[in-house]
């Protein structure tokens, strides 16, 4: 990857290798600093924080898998444009470490100051879970994190960050009631939360579901028959009626589940990444609420 860099900013005869490495992201009229984050998740948490005083862009696109993510020569372009590089950490993007050697740029690990769950199964079993923003709680502590982050890289519009951030946290406040609320009227059968990757045990301990799942962390491989009988196990044993899978992993362990167990399959989750625009999830609010309401439509046999 050193050498990719080399090449990409190194060729001085071509303008244009120059323009994609040096200067900020937008045009030449786009004079904010660049801020660089791993997922869509941190871009969107990030640009309410930012408001129009920071440039915020994502390496990732919606619908990308974080986990095993390979960065591109583009990634590369916008690592050496960005002022400011924001990653998740908790052994989120194991990419991450060799892809921020090749910028000069300063990063912040969000979670900074998050509890961590460590994960109790598999191979990765003590690790901490990498997926503390399925907290909204937790991701308070990112906002404060980023307005520090931000303050220090333009100072003069802290007070600006201060305020956005204390705004963006009182809506982290009402998305968190809301889906407290809606999931403290769930039976105690109807209590357990079943997905394919354990990306949801932040949200559990806040809303007092019990977690299961096939695999702990998504990974090259996923679904040995051990972890599907596990997971086939557990929902026979406690009757559970619906099961889920994430966004971007297949659902097709999951459905073996389903034959095995008569739950049925309650929909689709989003974890690792927002959607488009036009699709269910465009920011990090959409998604806890969608999430919310299918785990709650589905575990309940009502319609979302």
């Amino acid at each position: 990857m050193a050498n990719l860099f080399k090449a990409v900013c190194g060729l001085a005869a071509s303008a244009l290798v120059l323009s994609a490495c040096g200067g900020p992201a937008g045009g030449a009229d786009d004079k904010r600093p660049v801020v660089l984050t791993t997922f869509t998740v941190l871009a969107d948490v990030a640009a309410n924080v930012a408001g129009d005083k920071l440039r915020v862009e994502s390496i990732t696109k919606p619908g990308a898998e974080i986990h095993g993510y390979e960065p591109t020569p583009d990634d590369i372009k916008k690592a050496a444009k960005a002022d400011l590089i924001l990653d998740n950490g908790l052994n989120l993007e194991a990419w991450f470490a060799r892809f921020v050697k090749e910028s000069d740029a300063p990063h912040k690990v969000v979670s900074e100051g998050v509890q961590p769950i460590a994960i109790g199964e598999d191979s990765y079993q003590g690790k901490p879970n990498p997926h503390a923003w399925m907290s909204p709680k937790n991701v308070g502590i990112y906002v404060d994190n980023m307005v520090k982050a931000f303050s220090e890289l333009s100072a003069g519009d802290a007070a600006a960050f201060k305020a956005n951030g204390d705004a963006y946290k009182a809506k982290l406040q009402a998305v968190q009631d809301e889906m407290t609320g809606a999931l403290n009227g769930l039976p105690k059968n109807e209590r357990a939360l079943v997905t394919c990757e354990g990306a949801f045990s932040y949200l559990a301990r806040d809303t007092g579901l019990t977690e299961r799942y096939i695999w702990a962390v998504n990974a090259e491989q996923q679904a040995t028959p051990q972890q599907i009988t596990r997971a086939i196990g557990f929902v026979k044993e406690n009757k559970v009626p619906a099961v889920f899978c994430e966004s971007t992993v297949s659902d097709a362990p999951m459905r073996q589940v389903v034959s095995a167990t008569g739950a049925a399959f309650g929909g689709v989750l989003y974890v690792d990444s927002l959607s488009g625009p036009e699709g269910p999830v465009p920011t990090y609010l959409d998604l806890i609420r969608h999430d919310a309401k299918t785990i709650v439509a589905a575990l309940t046999g009502a319609k979302p």
